[in-house]
């Protein structure tokens, strides 16, 4: 047989896709797949203090002892009866231990207008947080959310971003986990700006260039859809050049950007599912990670009032995980048991189903599922991030026959049969 395809034709076919191959390759360059904390927990500048993270996990303690035991946690979050005993355990042991993963200093709307006021209050807040690195009791995770690019806030914003910056680095390093949160982000040149931002403290600090990244608050409908009617934020990411780290969801500003009354403002409203979706769309093989909103409704008051609070607060939190955002705010201690009981209840339903159908996979053992090689990524991601939460741990992979280090190598080469 003859072949059909000359030497010509396939060159030119190189000369058409090789710049495409390139730019998919740059702009998609698949997940990050280090940890990602499962909640974001705003505290306003003026509150922060060093310790503040451990106080909040004895509240929390407090909390589930007022309101009827770990018992009315596990009711509210409807978790089924054969996963009660480990995910209670595990839920007060993570109280104990690690009740915060990601902190964010809030200088924006939880802080206010304080004037002049702000310059000390980004250095303390650096400085706590410095003293809490310098002990190893920081969070995994912690930053600022400093104000808006837009006109009325911008000097100060960049001014406290600057302050807390120099502050924090006049002590030691920039900590891993550091997060920077660029909110109410209306146009694509404001993400530009950001980066001409972070290039210049790197340069004053003299840090490794693209060591700054930041995340992007989609809080305006401006962020979903541009003036041109496309996806803003796909061109935000674009405008990033690697730097947005993270796309969070604003659940009340957007919501009031829309004209939705108060009262039906909410993470499950149909305008908050079209955003979200838009978001999960432009994030996905980009390595941006998504975050849902917060609820407002605080577990505070009678134990009746709480136990209420903690079904609607688990219930938003599992409907977050079932559509792909491992990631959400919780606004007060009270809201930690129900997010680790909701968060390790889901993976802990998946993991009999996962570990089996991953040991297939990896085993090369036909099942009553044919997984193809994306989807046994999406397994090991699944077990991946309940490791890293403390929902499951390795001893147990192991006694379900995963190597905990097949899972590594299956999120770093996507489709690789370990």
């Amino acid at each position: 047989m003859r072949a059909g395809l000359d030497e010509a034709t396939r060159r030119a076919v190189e000369d058409v896709l090789a710049p495409v191959d390139a730019r998919l390759e740059r702009d998609y360059p698949g997940e990050d797949t280090s940890r990602q904390p499962v909640h974001t927990v705003y505290v306003p500048a003026d509150r922060y203090r060093a310790g503040l993270a451990r106080d909040w996990g004895a509240q929390a303690r407090a909390a589930v002892d007022a309101a009827g035991g770990i018992a009315a946690v596990l009711d509210a979050a409807a978790v089924p009866v054969p996963l009660r005993d480990a995910v209670g355990e595990r839920v007060l042991a993570k109280l104990d231990r690690e009740p915060v993963e990601d902190l964010r200093i809030d200088l924006e709307d939880g802080y206010g207008d304080h004037g002049a006021g702000e310059d000390d209050a980004a250095v303390a807040a650096a400085e706590a947080l410095r003293a809490e690195l310098a002990t190893g009791s920081a969070t995994p995770f912690a930053g600022i959310r400093f104000k808006s690019l837009e006109a009325a806030t911008r000097a100060r914003g960049l001014r406290t971003l600057d302050l807390f910056l120099a502050a924090l680095l006049d002590g030691g390093e920039v900590p891993d986990g550091l997060q920077l949160t660029l909110p109410k982000v209306t146009a694509v040149e404001q993400v530009a700006a950001m980066v001409t931002v972070c290039a210049a403290l790197e340069r004053a600090h003299g840090l490794s260039a693209g060591r700054l990244r930041f995340e992007v608050q989609v809080e305006t409908p401006q962020a979903i859809v541009g003036p041109d009617g496309t996806a803003g934020v796909a061109t935000m990411i674009q405008a990033g050049a690697g730097r947005v780290s993270a796309l969070h969801y604003g659940t009340y500003d957007y919501s009031a950007s829309l004209g939705i009354a108060a009262a039906y403002q909410s993470m499950e409203h149909p305008a908050a599912d079209h955003a979200k979706a838009v978001m999960q769309v432009a994030a996905a093989g980009t390595g941006v990670r998504l975050s849902d909103g917060s609820t407002n409704v605080l577990p505070v008051g009678a134990p009746e009032q709480v136990r209420a609070a903690w079904a609607l607060h688990a219930r938003l939190v599992r409907r977050s995980l079932e559509r792909g955002f491992y990631q959400g705010w919780d606004l007060h201690p009270a809201q930690l048991p129900t997010r680790f009981a909701a968060t390790y209840a889901f993976y802990r339903q998946g993991l009999a189903e996962a570990t089996g159908r991953l040991r297939n996979y990896l085993g090369r053992v036909e099942g009553a599922v044919l997984d193809e090689p994306a989807t046994a990524r999406a397994l090991a991601w699944f077990l991946s991030r309940g490791l890293d939460c403390g929902a499951v741990d390795a001893v147990e992979l192991d006694a379900a026959g995963v190597d905990p280090a097949a899972l590594g190598d299956l999120l770093r080469r996507p489709g690789a049969v370990v």
